[in-house]
């Protein structure tokens, strides 16, 4: 019954039959005391929540600088679980679409979430900003008009896959690396772009293997990729299946002294907890927040004393700069008729695109036509045992490109 009343209710929306923020053709119509409505779509529960808790926390922050309303309008935080996965961003997507109150989604926080998620949300006229999804496709030209509503302001995988492998042969002079990943547009993306660097630069992938999410005997995997004696292991997953690699190679004949290397969807202190002192000496490629100026001293000190803890996952600072740039696209096109906001949507997914030369926390923010806005700057670090110890991932590069 609760969910036919949801279907009913998700109709009556698209239909005009439940009164809210009015949309005639493509603009949007917010009354006196009604909120300018941003639904974030980022992964709140299961072992990844880290990444999506974080990232909801850097939203928080922004709305909080900006005194909690935009042209006279209080701001709207919603938020759906996308559970990192392609079930969870179609069903978070389409409760969304079903919103007309709604005028951007803020996430979501796992490309494979995004792949179906973001055409769902696009074919309503709402556009996406991603703090985290760094899947290479999403800002590919091929990937075509249902991803012309998409951006982000985290890093392109292209860059993040380039600097690992380029760290594993120049850094560390290994000629020979192999790479699992998990089947998810973010992993294999990363997986492949080290590869195909890696190789470029003179080195030899002795394999690339594949596992699924959800598993935990990664042996079988392993012991092959033991056979062509790799000097070094990349695995850009998230934090279960890595955590089950990084303990699990240990015990592999052949694997005891092959280095380990993951990326930003692991990078978490839930990743200690799960993969222990087997993780210690390990390699992360990650945002380099080392490299940011005085305004990220600033944010970490508020988001401390808000949440009585330090940002656990990489897309904190990454969210609080997208926020702004949704500030900026609506005070540009947004039309004030007494006390009445009007929003044209494509007008507005026009001015998120042409975004040039914000100042954000992650650097200067300037979006492209297919929606890659970062400033990127990663760098690459190793676990210690204070580390561990601390459960705390390394706010010090161990190495960076720059």
């Amino acid at each position: 019954m609760k969910h036919l009343l949801k279907v009913l209710v998700a109709v009556c929306f698209l239909f005009g039959l439940i009164a809210g923020p009015a949309s005639a053709g493509n603009v949007l119509t917010i009354k006196k005391g009604e909120p300018v409505h941003l639904a974030a779509w980022f992964v709140t529960t299961g072992p990844n929540s880290s990444l999506g808790i974080d990232t909801f926390r850097g939203l928080e922050i922004a709305v909080e600088e900006m005194g909690g309303s935009i042209k006279g309008h209080p701001i709207k935080l919603s938020s759906q679980d996308e559970g990192c996965g392609p079930e969870g961003g179609q069903t978070a997507a389409s409760k969304i679409a079903s919103d007309p109150t709604v005028l951007m989604a803020i996430g979501s926080s796992c490309s494979s979430a995004a792949k179906p998620g973001v055409p769902i949300l696009w074919k309503m006229g709402i556009p996406s900003i991603s703090a985290s999804n760094t899947a290479p496709f999403l800002t590919d030209p091929a990937s075509g008009p249902d991803f012309s509503g998409y951006l982000r302001t985290c890093h392109n995988d292209n860059i993040q896959g380039a600097i690992a492998a380029e760290f594993a042969f120049k850094k560390l002079a290994f000629k020979k690396a192999a790479a699992i990943h998990d089947g998810s547009v973010y992993a294999q993306s990363l997986a492949q772009v080290f590869a195909d660097t890696f190789k470029k630069l003179g080195g030899t992938i002795t394999s690339i293997e594949a596992v699924s999410p959800g598993d935990t005997d990664m042996r079988p995997v392993l012991t092959k990729i033991a056979s062509g004696t790799p000097e070094m292991i990349y695995m850009p997953m998230f934090i279960p299946e890595t955590a089950h690699c990084v303990k699990q190679a240990k015990q592999v004949a052949g694997l005891e002294k092959t280095a380990l290397m993951s990326a930003d969807g692991s990078f978490s202190p839930d990743f200690l907890a799960a993969a222990g002192s087997a993780a210690v000496g390990m390699y992360h490629s990650s945002p380099d927040f080392s490299a940011l100026d005085a305004s990220y001293t600033a944010f970490l000190e508020k988001f401390k004393k808000k949440y009585g803890t330090a940002p656990e996952a990489p897309f904190h600072a990454h969210a609080y700069d997208a926020m702004f740039l949704i500030k900026g696209a609506i005070e540009k096109v947004a039309v004030v008729k007494g006390d009445t906001l009007e929003i044209d949507r494509d007008a507005f997914n026009k001015a998120l695109h042409e975004t040039k030369g914000m100042k954000g926390l992650t650097g200067t923010i300037t979006c492209n036509q297919y929606g890659d806005c970062a400033d990127p700057k990663i760098a690459v670090y190793q676990l210690t045992e204070a580390d561990l110890k601390a459960n705390k991932m390394s706010t010090v590069p161990f190495w960076k490109q720059y």
